[in-house]
């Protein structure tokens, strides 16, 4: 294990949070009501049809749509117990990779990835010290000086996931992580990703409608359905025991 990895480890030992949901949210006309635990060190995917609400779930989490009930706790850890609802949404440490990445054009790698570590407040060159790891990390620091247009797919996220992972979050969330992805990638990205997720020291979300993210990302399965979780799980469990016709096809997927 090398250096980095054991420290992540350690931390891991020392954070040992989980991230508890029990809320209830509206987008639009949609009503979703979503209840389960992701631990530190496993991934759960949240998975589902086009419209089931996994977006709504997502965004409530970090802050971007209000709960209608409920809530979203982080236990244990240094800080113990907080109710992260009662947070606007730059006060909560969740580190949001979103579908596009949505990396901003006007800067460059380094810049990306060091704009979470400046919006908690630190200058420009201790944001730039504090991130010089992360894209040594994410085999980065020789593109540090290009611009998202002059990325490949693969290296867009990992600007995206070291910008997230570098403000020091406390949990995770993933938003379709290998859409934009070329097929061509998509085994290759989905293995790095693994890894890195395998040395987060939180809790993380991930956001799929894809069997084969679930399989190589995810220690747990949500499903959601029309806004109610319908079967939660390992992979395993689910192949075992579908327990909707959409969990069934889902399962019989696992390549794409």
């Amino acid at each position: 294990m090398s250096g980095v990895s054991a420290a992540l480890a350690e931390g891991a030992r020392e954070l040992a949070v989980d991230l508890a949901v029990d809320l209830v949210a509206e987008r639009g006309e949609l009503r979703v009501a979503a209840e389960f635990v992701v631990g530190a060190g496993r991934p759960l995917a949240l998975v589902g049809p086009n419209g089931a609400g996994k977006t709504t779930v997502l965004h409530a989490l970090a802050g971007h749509v209000p709960i209608v009930s409920g809530g979203i706790r982080l236990r244990g850890g240094p800080t113990g117990e907080r109710d992260l609802g009662a947070l606007v949404p730059e006060r909560r440490r969740i580190g949001v990779v979103f579908q596009d990445f949505l990396l901003f054009p006007h800067l460059t790698v380094a810049d990306n990835v060091a704009y979470g570590v400046r919006m908690t407040g630190a200058g420009r060159r201790s944001a730039r010290e504090t991130v010089a790891p992360w894209l040594q990390r994410f085999d980065l620091a020789g593109l540090a000086a290009r611009y998202p247009h002059e990325l490949s797919g693969g290296q867009a996220q990992r600007v995206a996931l070291a910008r997230a992972l570098a403000a020091d979050p406390e949990a995770l969330l993933l938003d379709e992580p290998m859409a934009s992805l070329d097929v061509e990638v998509r085994d290759e990205v989905r293995a790095e990703l693994s890894a890195h997720l395998r040395d987060f020291a939180g809790p993380t979300v991930i956001v799929t409608h894809s069997a084969a993210d679930v399989v190589a990302l995810a220690a747990e399965v949500a499903v959601l359905e029309r806004g109610t979780i319908t079967q939660r799980g390992t992979w395993a469990e689910l192949v075992a025991a579908p327990a909707t016709d959409y969990v069934r096809r889902l399962t019989e997927l696992r390549g794409e």
